[in-house]
C-alpha cells in the first residue's frame, strides 16, 4: 500500500514573468513548507517562497517562465506523511483524523469522519453516519474523548 501524502498548498496561478507562482496554503505558515525541498514525489524543487497577501509567492527549480508557471495552475502541493514533524502528545493533522471510522462512547457505529473545518472557534469534525446523513462534533476533549485508529465521540454530542 503506498504512503499517505498530505496536501500542504496549491498553485494559484503566475505570479509575474519569471516563473513564480502564487499558493493557497493548507498550513499555519509559510514555514511549514520551507521545511521541505521537494513536492509531488520530487516533480517540484523548492527554491524559494515567501509570504504574500493570505498566501505565499514561491518558486520551483524546474518552472523558469510565466507559460510554465501557468501550467501548474490548481496543482496540489504535496508530501509523505512521514515528512512531517512528531506530534506532540493530544494534537492531529486533519488528514490523520479523516477516513477514521467513528464510534460513540456507548459503541454505536457512528459512520466515518469525512473533514476536519475551523470557523475560528476550533475544529469541527464533520461525520457521515451510515445512512448518509451529516453532523458535526467539536473537536475537543469534552467531545472527543479518545482518537487514533478510530474517533469516540461522547454520546450527549451525537445527533
Amino acid at each position: 500500500m503506498a504512503e499517505k501524502t498530505v496536501t500542504l498548498a496549491a498553485v494559484a496561478g503566475a505570479h509575474g514573468v519569471t516563473g513564480e507562482v502564487r499558493l493557497k496554503l493548507f498550513t499555519e505558515s509559510v514555514d511549514s513548507l520551507k521545511r521541505h525541498k521537494s513536492y509531488n514525489g520530487g516533480a517540484l524543487t523548492l527554491k524559494s517562497v515567501r509570504a504574500h497577501k493570505g498566501g505565499a509567492i514561491a518558486r520551483f527549480a524546474e518552472i523558469n517562465d510565466r507559460n510554465a508557471a501557468e501550467t501548474l495552475r490548481s496543482t496540489l502541493l504535496t508530501v509523505l506523511r512521514s515528512e512531517l514533524p512528531a506530534l506532540a502528545d493530544g494534537e492531529y493533522y486533519h488528514s490523520d483524523l479523516i477516513g477514521l471510522r467513528c464510534v460513540s462512547t456507548e459503541g454505536e457505529d457512528l459512520g466515518t469522519c469525512i473533514s476536519v473545518e475551523n470557523f475560528g472557534a476550533g475544529d469541527i469534525l464533520e461525520i457521515e453516519k451510515p445512512d448518509g446523513k451529516r453532523f458535526m462534533v467539536p473537536m475537543n476533549a469534552q467531545a472527543v474523548p479518545e482518537w487514533g485508529e478510530r474517533i469516540v465521540v461522547e454520546a450527549v454530542f451525537v445527533q
